[in-house]
């Protein structure tokens, strides 16, 4: 079974390999906020929250997926690497 950091670590590798970089994202004073912010080529983001497989986020992260989601972002929970390629892809498109 595939660790949360392992998970993250392939998503870094794989935004990398698309041109992108997947930063690690902290927000002081403001928690719940997804792990990491996802910048591929053509000005495309997205935020990833990562989580160990069958893990689900905590009711505040979900608030913070609502509202990200409500100002137009798209957010991603990943709690498997077969998700990544795809989620690459959707983030991608137009």
């Amino acid at each position: 079974m595939k660790r949360e950091k392992e998970i993250e670590e392939k998503l870094r590798l794989s935004v990398k390999a698309h041109g992108g970089i997947a930063l690690k994202f902290t927000s002081p004073g403001f928690d719940g906020m997804p792990d990491r912010l996802i910048l591929l080529p053509n000005g495309r983001m997205a935020f990833a929250e990562l989580k160990a497989p069958s893990k689900k986020p905590r009711p505040l992260q979900l608030s913070r997926h609502g509202l990200l989601r409500r100002l137009g972002f798209k957010v991603y929970v990943i709690d498997g690497a077969d998700q990544i390629g795809g989620i690459i892809d959707e983030i991608q498109s137009p």
